[in-house]
């Protein structure tokens, strides 16, 4: 496929996915009433006013605070395009549109499009309700036009090299050259294993990319961030992008332990003294000479609303000083704008790492800015359309993740079909194999946990360090003298019972599966489980995890009604690593669906399939790499519920139940129903 047809192919997909999201928004939010809308956590309502100020351009903040539902879970997201709206009789002009800045439980940031906070803020009855975000449509969609049109330069180049025409010559791979090779002498690199050091390499020789596969536990991050700090000693600044905010935030965080000079631009998922003070607002704000733009920003506010007063005077000397007022705020704007860009040339410019989302490249301040090398890491997660936002300001670009765990969202069936769903990762691995680096160590899991994974996605290619590979999962009995040590893969079988899976029909509409008298067995798996370990203390780390959210509803509930462990219970799940969970404590348990836990680990991981049916329908399981996900999660024991003749008859999971059979543990249900 030319690359005109593909890139063609590409924004058609994307107009199918934008019509689909707008169609499931407008179902599924703006057209349920406010109270249903707070009540789903699409909306705060009421909310009061925290704070207000300027924040980069001429935009106006207001920080804001719910006053009702306090800590419950909700949907509004850094990044999203909200409405700051007053049901206030008489406000004119009662709603502002803005963007979600960050989201702290019960606080929210929103920069608003509008130079002025309202003048109904204080008139009470404030909320905020989620928009359809069209912002990182159009944006994809730019970015595909300047790689359609571009000429001559380094991104027709590189829409060549990914897109490649036929009878185009694909150019190979460059060859390490000495000086490369004498970097992997550098102490940097010292802590690496050899194929770390190979992909490090490969990144510091390539022309224009790089890939860097990252199966789980095999140090993908750290690998990436020896790399930046080595192109760091090359290059002015390096562009690191991810799908997410909460993955920019991750690397953002990284970055900065290693030393580096790092920049986060954009909306954050979360406010911590990890990440606020390399925000680009929070390094403004700290500037000697923001406190003068602050002013002069203020003083043109003024100036404004002093203006506004004279809107309906017919006065002629009225309309001077509403003249004189407006000339002196422009002038006021142009002065702060001046003084801003300034500022911000100079945060920019010092940075030797600028982090970002995808979508977030786009971002104003950026505008203006090219980079040597962009990082786009969690590729295998993003659409390709986002991915040409960054490239299109790059002259190389490094592709890092793992096209056997989860895909990206692609909500409509058809795009998803014709192809919108394959991600540029998975395309570059295909046409360009000689420039893929696998990294082979994993350091997270038991090697029996491993293996299945290992054979069925990455063709046996991975091996398990000396730290890890026999690291099992063993309790000492209270009398000091018995040790019970535990197989690490096990599979408890339903077959036979009678758990038939159940239908739930969700507030949307969706339905959802769950199996209540499976919940109750996981129950029982867990509770012999914890009492090998009578003291808290020295639990296991838990992690509980199902395809389906109904499931997952039901454990967790059974679980908080449980006391035997209501104390295990993991009341917030933070970051990406267990010690980031509060509250700290070694023997966290966390229930959650599989998306949501992808990127943390557990000791013990408990995997609850759902499916038990006479058809042998397995629906949601078929997915693969969300399996492989979840099956790697577990550090020290993996073990899977579920019913195998609903399951068997699946080539993955006859594979599985013959690996469990062979490698762990094959348990009936009946077992545990004594």
């Amino acid at each position: 496929m030319s690359a005109p047809s593909h890139l063609d192919t590409l924004r058609e997909l994307l107009r199918q996915e934008r019509e689909e999201d707008l169609r499931l928004f407008q179902q599924t939010i703006r057209q349920q009433p406010l109270s249903e809308r707070v009540e789903k956590g699409y909306s705060w309502y009421p909310v009061t006013v925290v704070q207000t100020g300027f924040a980069l351009g001429d935009k106006a903040f207001v920080v804001l605070e719910r006053t009702t539902r306090l800590g419950e879970p909700h949907q509004l997201r850094a990044g999203q395009t909200v409405s700051f709206f007053s049901n206030a009789p008489h406000a004119e002009e009662p709603e502002r549109n803005g963007v979600v800045n960050y989201v702290e439980r019960n606080r929210m940031k929103i920069i608003l499009n509008a130079r002025d906070v309202p003048d109904w803020i204080n008139q009470g009855l404030l909320g905020v309700d989620q928009l359809f975000d069209d912002r990182s449509y159009q944006e994809m969609d730019r970015a595909l036009v300047r790689a359609l049109n571009a000429k001559g330069d380094r991104l027709a180049e590189l829409r060549d090299l990914f897109c490649p025409r036929p009878g185009l010559h694909t150019p190979p791979a460059v060859p390490l050259d000495p000086e490369t090779v004498a970097a992997a002498a550098n102490p940097i690199l010292q802590n690496l294993n050899e194929s770390q050091k190979m992909a490090v390499m490969n990144i510091l020789a390539t022309r224009d990319s790089a890939i860097i596969h990252g199966p789980p536990g095999t140090g993908k991050t750290t690998t990436l961030v020896a790399a930046i700090r080595l192109l760091c000693e090359r290059e002015s600044t390096v562009l690191v992008t991810a799908p997410s905010n909460t993955a920019a935030d991750l690397l953002t965080e990284r970055l900065a332990e290693a030393g580096l000079n790092v920049v986060r631009v954009g909306n954050i998922s979360r406010v911590d003294d990890h990440i606020l003070p390399h925000t680009l607002d929070a390094l403004l704000a700290k500037h000697p000479d923001s406190k003068h733009i602050k002013k002069v920003k203020i003083e043109a506010a003024e100036a404004r609303r002093q203006a506004r007063r004279f809107k309906r005077s017919f006065n002629a000397e009225d309309r001077r000083e509403r003249e004189h007022l407006k000339q002196q705020a422009r002038e006021l704007e142009a002065w702060s704008r001046t003084l801003e860009d300034r500022l911000l040339d100079e945060i920019l410019s010092g940075a030797q790492a600028i982090t970002c989302t995808l979508v977030g490249a786009a971002h104003p301040v950026l505008e203006r800015y090219k980079f040597r090398t962009c990082i786009i890491d969690e590729a295998a997660q993003a659409l390709e359309p986002a991915c040409w936002i960054p490239m299109g300001k790059s002259s190389r670009v490094i592709l890092a993740g793992d096209p056997f765990q989860l895909p990206p969202t692609v909500k409509s069936l058809k795009a998803a079909r014709a192809g919108l769903s394959e991600t540029l990762i998975e395309r570059a691995i295909k046409i360009l194999p000689d420039r893929v680096h696998l990294l082979r160590v994993q350091y997270r899991m038991h090697q029996a946990i491993m293996n299945f994974s290992n054979n069925y996605f990455y063709d046996g290619a991975l091996e398990a360090h000396d730290s890890v590979r026999e690291r099992r999962l063993f309790a000492v009995e209270s009398d000091k003298d018995t040790l019970t040590v535990f197989d690490p893969v096990i599979f408890v079988d339903t077959a036979g019972t009678g758990f038939e899976e159940k239908v739930q029909k969700g507030n949307e509409g969706a339905m959802s599966r769950f199996n209540p008298e499976e919940a109750l067995l996981i129950r029982e798996v867990l509770l012999r489980l914890h009492k090998s370990f009578p003291d808290n203390s020295d639990m296991p780390s838990l992690g509980v995890l199902s395809p389906y959210r109904e499931q997952v509803n039901v454990l967790e509930q059974m679980f908080r009604d449980d006391e035997a462990f209501t104390a295990l219970l993991a009341t917030k799940v933070g970051r990406h690593k267990l010690e980031d969970i509060a509250p700290v404590s070694q023997g966290n348990m966390v229930v959650n669906t599989i998306d949501g836990f992808q990127g943390q680990e557990r000791d013990v991981i408990c995997i609850s399939l759902v499916r038990s049916n006479a058809k042998g329908e397995i629906g949601f399981l078929s997915d693969y790499r969300r399996m492989n996900v979840a099956m790697t999660r577990a550090r020290k024991l993996l073990i899977v519920v579920g019913d195998s003749a609903t399951i068997g008859n699946n080539p993955f999971y006859a594979r599985f139940l013959e690996y469990c059979e062979q490698n762990g543990r094959y348990q009936s249900a009946w077992e545990y129903m004594a």
